[in-house]
This record gives structure tokens, C-alpha cells and sequence, in this order.
């Protein structure tokens, strides 16, 4: 039984894995220039994404460059709205980016329809410490249960 469990999980490890391998072979990025709301967030470092945590930013647009993605933003500082524009260079890997921000950031595409929603996956490094952030975004300011 103890064997079938371990086989069972294995498999859909496997096939989570090469889902998101196939995200990267067929991702077009240019589709994701646009306007775009913050629709959800979670992260193992909860405080982060709290009222005046670092990662606690709300999305406006997303511009595709050649070799970057221009992320404009909104957050609260001093009980007042700020823009802050991040800008996002290409790595090696398809699909995936990274940005220098209360430290060293990637963050993988995970998911898109292009038209509803995008979902990334941001791993922070600072001080010897990680922590994860999964964002959600829609292009309309709430989306449905299921993608939620």
C-alpha cells in the first residue's frame, strides 16, 4: 500500500513537472503586455504580503521589452498610494525573470490563459534567507472561483 502511495505521488510530481516544462515551450510573452489587476497573493512568509509588508504591491500593467517585463505597481506608504515601476530582466530559463528588489528576486511565469488571468511564482533571497510568493493577476478586477 506504502508502495502505491509513494508511486501515486511520484507520478503526479512528475506530471506537474512537465506541465510547467510545456508552459515554457509554448508561452508567448508578448501576450501578456496589458492592464492587469492583483487579484490574489500567498506566501510561507506571510508578513510580507500584509499591510506594509515589502511584497504587498498591486499591480497596474505589465509592459513585454525585448529582454524584460516593465511591471507598474501601486502600494501603501505613510497611509498614502505610491507608483513604483520594477522592471524584470530575462534569465536562461523560458519564461522565467528576475528583479533586484528588498533583494534578489526570480519569478517563473506559472500559469496564463492571456486573456483571464497570469500567475507567477517569486522566490526572494536576502540575508541568507528565502521565501516564496505566488501572485495572482486578472484583466478584470475579480476572476471565477475555479481559476481563483
Amino acid at each position: 500500500m506504502k508502495l502505491l502511495l509513494l508511486c501515486l505521488g511520484l507520478t503526479l510530481v512528475c506530471v506537474h513537472a512537465e506541465e510547467a516544462s510545456s508552459m515554457s515551450r509554448n508561452f508567448n510573452v508578448e501576450k501578456i503586455s496589458g492592464y492587469w489587476f492583483s487579484i490574489a497573493a500567498a506566501s510561507d512568509k506571510r508578513e510580507t504580503i500584509e499591510e506594509n509588508g515589502s511584497m504587498r504591491v498591486f499591480v497596474e500593467n505589465i509592459t513585454v521589452l525585448e529582454n524584460s517585463l516593465v511591471f507598474k505597481f501601486h502600494f501603501i506608504a505613510n497611509e498614502e498610494c505610491m507608483k513604483m515601476t520594477l522592471i524584470g530582466y530575462k534569465t536562461e530559463k523560458p519564461g522565467t525573470y528576475y528583479v533586484n528588489y528588498d533583494g534578489f528576486n526570480t519569478f517563473p511565469i506559472c500559469k496564463t490563459n492571456y486573456e483571464n488571468y497570469i500567475m507567477f511564482h517569486l522566490i526572494n533571497k536576502k540575508d541568507g534567507e528565502t521565501f516564496q510568493v505566488m501572485e495572482l493577476y486578472g484583466q478584470e478586477p475579480d476572476l471565477s472561483s475555479d481559476i481563483k
